[in-house]
């Protein structure tokens, strides 16, 4: 696969799937069980918001540069200004974190993080920057392969599912990844993301989903910036998230919502599948 992440990284998908990284990392670890992250498509983990791919593609500019200047984030979208914040040293916006940087951040003592990148030279700039970082496991190699084979037994299990959806396989074997965790750990939590394009495509991964996990409960969060009308465009983006903590569809309503606030024609809703 040609997917460069570097050109996207920090536009409006980024913010809605990694503010809700952090508040779920935030609510799975209030308990004394140690948790275990395992990231299907890690990326690089950090990505320069000056160099030549995010430049060309000026993604960023709607999207964490936006975010970093309001002058009152909301509540929800605070904890990812916060992370931004401390990727720059607190000085101007010009690195967006990835959710490597995100997750690595996060982990107490006992908790385990396995990312999985599978494009070589991503996975040494990946692996250099979690170098030394106590818990955490680089893997270059296909995560929708090797994620079930990680599953820890003694662990509170978060499985994020996010590959570039440049194959057409790739929703049909996120299904199959999230009935193969499920089959492992019922009640694991998964947070799958994936480009909204057109309203059929959407509507065909959701049942899918729905009977590769039932009877797991599944929430879907859309985040559309335009009207889904032409399915050649990323009109916005959507998160399914299978065995949702107490309280979530409320915080990825309001997440989605003040991602999609300055777009014409943008909508924000959060329902559960079933």
């Amino acid at each position: 696969m040609n997917y460069r992440h570097a050109f996207h990284a920090g536009n409006f998908a980024d913010l809605v799937k990694h503010a809700a990284l952090l508040w779920l990392l935030a609510q799975m670890q209030r308990g004394r069980r140690p948790l275990q992250v395992i990231d299907t498509h890690g990326g690089s983990g950090l990505y320069d918001l000056r160099g030549p791919e995010a430049s060309r593609s000026g993604e960023a500019e709607a999207g964490v540069m936006r975010l970093m200047a309001r002058a009152e984030p909301s509540a929800e979208m605070g904890p990812l200004v916060q992370a931004v914040g401390e990727a720059n040293s607190g000085g101007e916006t010009w690195l967006y974190p990835g959710s490597p940087w995100l997750v690595a951040r996060a982990l107490r003592p006992g908790d385990r993080y396995d990312v999985f990148e599978m494009q070589p030279d991503e996975h040494a700039r990946l692996s250099a920057l979690m170098a030394g970082r106590k818990g955490v496991a680089t893997h270059g190699a296909d995560g929708f392969a090797g994620a079930v084979g990680r599953l820890a037994s003694d662990a509170v299990h978060l499985v994020l599912v996010d590959p570039p959806f440049e194959r057409a396989d790739d929703y049909a074997r996120s299904c199959d990844l999230a009935a193969e965790v499920l089959g492992r750990d019922p009640v694991a939590t998964l947070l799958i993301w994936l480009p909204l394009k057109d309203l059929h495509t959407l509507d065909v991964f959701v049942r899918d989903l729905e009977d590769a996990c039932e009877p797991a409960p599944i929430l879907i969060a859309e985040a559309r910036m335009r009207p889904l009308e032409d399915p050649m465009k990323m009109n916005g983006c959507a998160l399914a998230l299978i065995n949702p903590p107490e309280g979530a569809q409320a915080v990825l309503q309001a997440i989605c919502a003040a991602v999609v606030a300055e777009a014409p024609g943008g909508k924000a809703q959060v329902w559960p599948a079933g």
